[in-house]
């Protein structure tokens, strides 16, 4: 609070106003500091802390779709973070191409839905992928027919499945994908005028490079916007246990299924002779009875093995371990 002045200091002051010997301007405050505008059609629901905090969720985001989107696509897949930005939903959904795919997803436990955006010429390239072709994109857009809008919905909710990992700092989501729309006019999820902040990834697959735009509407984020600050985010992460992160990392390993394989040998026939092949035909391989199997893990040859049988089932008995570089 100012201080109060008493009516003699206010009398010496009125006296050297009139007098000339105190200019009014040197005595502004000198903490005032210039009005800024403020337009109210476009709140600043959004701070530089928040959109910070939605870079480095989606960053994880990004890593996990690297890793997980080659198992299914036979491709490899780069994801990173190109910026954020606050914006009314109107301005978003008006910079959009005619088709597009949106995927609208319900972000349970919030309220509301979010959209993820992906970019024609790499939905077009996932298809193609999908369908074992080389992943190459359409030279032309155009609409996308009801079989390959499957194909895409199921890619789309491998992707929307990653998006719990990276928000359980901040809030244990159930992200459910409703549908995929195709045009913008049917993806009205919110007004107009509400504000949205977007978070823009650069995606590429094999050698198809296109963006991926996630929408977060501020009536989606509200009850959770005093947890987007990095100072949140890191606290929760650092009260881990990190013991008990590994023994989490290690169960996941050993749950994980891998082929085994043991080759009896190997032939080479004719086309002919493969077609005419009958029951009792027989296979000259190329190993003899006594020798050792190799057995493979995946692709990875890494044990020799005898054959035999234990309760009526075929089976091998491991002799050696083969080494790396063996």
């Amino acid at each position: 609070m100012a201080d109060v002045l008493s009516q003699d200091e206010i009398d010496a002051l009125l006296a050297g106003l009139s007098s000339g010997e105190i200019d009014a301007d040197d005595m502004k405050d000198a903490d005032d500091r210039p009005v800024k505008d403020y337009d109210f059609k476009r709140p600043a629901k959004f701070s530089k802390e928040h959109l910070r905090t939605l870079e480095i969720i989606f960053e994880h985001f990004g890593r996990l779709l690297s890793t997980n989107l080659p198992v299914y696509l036979r491709k490899s897949v780069q994801v990173s973070v190109v910026n954020s930005e606050a914006l009314t939903f109107s301005e978003f959904t008006n910079s959009l191409p005619n088709p597009v795919i949106l995927g609208i997803v319900n972000f349970l436990p919030l309220n509301g839905d979010i959209m993820i955006e992906l970019a024609s010429n790499l939905g077009f390239a996932i298809i193609d992928r999908m369908l074992g072709g080389q992943g190459d994109p359409l030279e032309k857009i155009r609409e996308f027919s009801e079989i390959e809008l499957s194909i895409l919905e199921k890619i789309m909710v491998i992707c929307v499945r990653l998006l719990r990992e990276p928000w359980k700092n901040v809030v244990d989501l159930s992200p459910v994908l409703e549908r995929i729309e195709t045009n913008p006019q049917y993806a009205m999820i919110i007004a107009p005028t509400e504000m949205i902040s977007i978070v823009t990834l650069n995606m590429k697959v094999g050698d198809v490079e296109g963006l991926m735009n996630v929408c977060l509407p501020f009536f989606t984020m509200e009850s959770i916007m005093d947890k987007l600050n990095t100072k949140f985010w890191f606290s929760t992460m650092q009260n881990g246990n990190d013991e008990d992160y590994h023994e989490h990392i290690e169960d996941m390993i050993n749950h994980v299924p891998m082929p085994v394989k043991a080759v009896l040998g190997n032939s080479v026939i004719s086309v002919s002779d493969f077609v005419n092949l009958q029951i009792g035909d027989i296979i000259r391989l190329d190993t003899r009875v006594a020798e050792e199997l190799n057995i493979y893990v995946g692709n990875i040859r890494k044990f020799t093995a005898l054959p035999g049988a234990v309760k009526k089932k075929y089976a091998v008995r491991i002799t050696s371990v083969v080494r790396e570089g063996e």
